[in-house]
């Protein structure tokens, strides 16, 4: 396949993402795969993706940039850029150049507004994991459902309170409503609206929206109900902006010198 391609590979914590840019700016391609144990091996998998698809990470007309918690674990990428500023231009693609962004991701939550497509300002919580997608797989298992059926039987629940800050304690308070009978569609309910209040309290520092959802729970319906409610303002998002922060990578790359 022809060269010319900006490519933005985001090695997350819990999940690697990879978009292809044309010489359009176009989405050619994207990737979506665990992480795994080794961003140096999710690396290795994401070139041998790439290389599968038709596009060769070493085409001399291809350039890569690298973002996100792994991004110095990619050989091949021609520069590292910050997962804030591939966030924004990402989500500035996908939604237009002023609003505040909310990525939720495995073990950190980041807010970024932006002005005229460009980050104006951030907050990030990155001290626990109690408002991050790692808390909702860590309870999802503790009730012995996947992430999809845990938010099936959120919509069900009643609202409940799990009130603990950290996940620790949180699960224990999970357990002991798991131990008083309550039912399982109210501790669903009950994490979900844990998770989404401290979203909220975060995106709530910005000056306003729009707001935008980019991340894992772009496609979870039920969060962004509740995280809309929470914020008092509807919440957009689309299945591309699981990518978005390999989107703004990509965008990156498509600008580096030729």
């Amino acid at each position: 396949m022809a060269g010319g391609y900006g490519i933005g590979v985001d090695i997350g914590s819990t999940a690697t993402k990879v978009a292809v840019l044309d010489a359009d700016g176009a989405i050619a391609h994207t990737e979506l795969m665990p992480t795994g144990f080794s961003s140096v091996d999710a690396a290795g998998r994401v070139e041998s993706a790439l290389r599968a698809a038709g596009f060769p990470v070493d085409d001399p007309d291809t350039r890569v940039v690298a973002t996100g918690y792994g991004r110095i674990a990619v050989p091949y990428a021609d520069k590292v850029v910050t997962e804030i500023t591939c966030h924004g231009i990402g989500a500035a693609r996908l939604f237009g150049p002023t609003g505040t962004v909310v990525d939720v991701g495995g073990q950190d939550t980041k807010v970024i507004q932006l002005k005229g497509g460009r980050v104006a300002k951030f907050a990030m919580n990155d001290k626990c994991a109690a408002g991050t997608g790692r808390f909702l797989e860590i309870m999802a298992d503790r009730l012995g459902v996947s992430q999809a059926e845990l938010s099936a039987l959120a919509r069900e629940g009643s609202e409940t309170k799990i009130s603990s800050m950290c996940t620790v304690f949180a699960e224990s308070e999970v357990i002991s409503l798991i131990g008083r009978g309550v039912p399982r569609s109210d501790i669903a309910r009950g994490v979900i609206d844990s998770v989404v209040a401290r979203v909220a309290a975060l995106a709530g520092q910005s000056s306003g929206g729009p707001f935008f959802l980019t991340g894992g729970l772009c496609e979870n319906g039920f969060v962004i109900e509740r995280l809309g409610a929470m914020l008092g303002s509807p919440v957009a998002t689309c299945p591309e902006a699981r990518y978005a922060g390999a989107l703004g990578a990509a965008d990156r790359a498509r600008a580096l010198a030729r």
